[in-house]
């Protein structure tokens, strides 16, 4: 038997996070990840600092990107003084190649302050030369901002070594032990540690862990397939976006094509029609990127919730135990936020964001 102040479930972008907040709070931490850090939906998306869309989401979900947006620049800052992994922080605008939908988007902008205009085709081509645009008018976000997502997680995983985090990798949750409303410790890797609070970080596996302990949240793998090409420096240096699909330059010339919506359970596989798919995507919009060779293709499985919602907060029936989970397609854009906002609940501090929202007692089906 061992002790933990806090243990961690889940070792993905949100757990690595929130347990960099608690650590930095002062207290002893502990992740308990089931594979490796930071190698499921975290490693697997796009690093894009925006909901795709943002004027369809909820105010929960804007609420947590603004806070994140603006918090970014210091966070890859700190992250890259304290370990010397550079996160890749750009902000390369986001061009949306789409007619419809523009004062809906010019709306929302003025609701959350964000710079955003409607481009014509002539604009559209000077933001982003070379490209075939397939519409008459845009939509041009200069200020959003994107990460180079396994950058961030090993600059983030090195950040918790140097904070004294412990990193239980290959530990498999075998349950929770609570008595009298409170939790008393977890099950896990064969060995029970005690612990004063938990938090559940678990993405897509988050339903399954709770459901022992009576709590339902509707959070459930949706799996999305991605392929990334080896461009040049400055072939594309802007996000596109059209139709959900998009075009994510990175710093080194690679552009990440992305991405499917597949219900395929917790299944992941890489399908050679997909590939073609995104290829034709991708060259539809540059035609120059014919040539460009795939570098890889892979699958990861996002943690999908009703609206893209994410639970946080404790557990409605046991104290000390905590939930963040089910951010879906915006992780990185929003974890930020719900990092600092679980860390707040759990130290009884002033949440930085209204945390009724996203409160399991009142989202979570019985």
């Amino acid at each position: 038997m061992s002790k933990t102040e806090i243990a961690v479930i889940g070792g993905g972008y949100l757990g690595m996070l929130s347990a960099r907040e608690l650590a930095s709070a002062g207290c002893q931490v502990t992740i308990f990840e089931q594979g490796t850090l930071g190698r499921e939906s975290s490693w697997a998306g796009g690093g894009i600092l925006s909901p795709l869309h943002p004027w369809n989401y909820a105010d929960a979900v804007n609420d947590l990107a603004r806070w994140s947006q603006g918090h970014y620049a210091d966070l890859v800052k700190s992250l890259l003084e304290s370990t010397g992994v550079d996160p890749e922080w750009v902000r390369s605008g986001l061009l949306i190649l789409e007619d419809r939908e523009q004062e809906t988007a010019e709306n929302w902008a003025s609701k959350y302050a964000y710079a955003l205009r409607s481009v014509d085709k002539n604009e559209i081509l000077e933001i982003q030369p070379g490209i075939q645009p397939g519409t008459e008018r845009g939509i041009w976000m200069p200020d959003i901002a994107q990460v180079r997502n396994p950058r961030l997680l090993a600059s983030i995983k090195r950040d918790l070594v140097l904070k004294k985090v412990e990193l239980r990798e290959n530990c498999q949750i075998d349950g929770f032990d609570f008595s009298g409303g409170r939790l008393q410790a977890l099950r896990a890797g064969g060995e029970t540690i005690v612990s004063d609070r938990c938090v559940v970080t678990a993405g897509a596996w988050t339903g399954d862990l709770l459901a022992s302990t009576g709590l339902r949240v509707d959070v459930r793998p949706m799996m999305g397939q991605m392929l990334l090409l080896q461009a040049h420096p400055q072939q594309l240096t802007r996000i596109l976006l059209k139709e959900n699909r998009y075009l994510i330059p990175r710093r080194d010339g690679r552009i990440l094509v992305g991405s499917t919506l597949e219900d395929t359970g917790y299944q992941k596989r890489i399908t050679g029609s997909v590939a073609q798919e995104l290829r034709s995507f991708a060259t539809s919009l540059v035609p120059a990127l014919e040539q460009v060779p795939v570098e890889m293709q892979w699958a990861g499985l996002r943690p999908a919730s009703p609206e893209g919602i994410p639970y946080m907060g404790q557990h409605p029936d046991i104290e000390g135990l905590y939930l963040c989970a089910g951010h879906y397609r915006n992780g990185f854009v929003t974890g930020p936020a719900s990092a600092r906002l679980i860390s707040d609940l759990m130290l009884g501090r002033e949440p930085v964001l209204d945390p009724g929202p996203y409160d399991p007692a009142t989202r979570a089906q019985a």
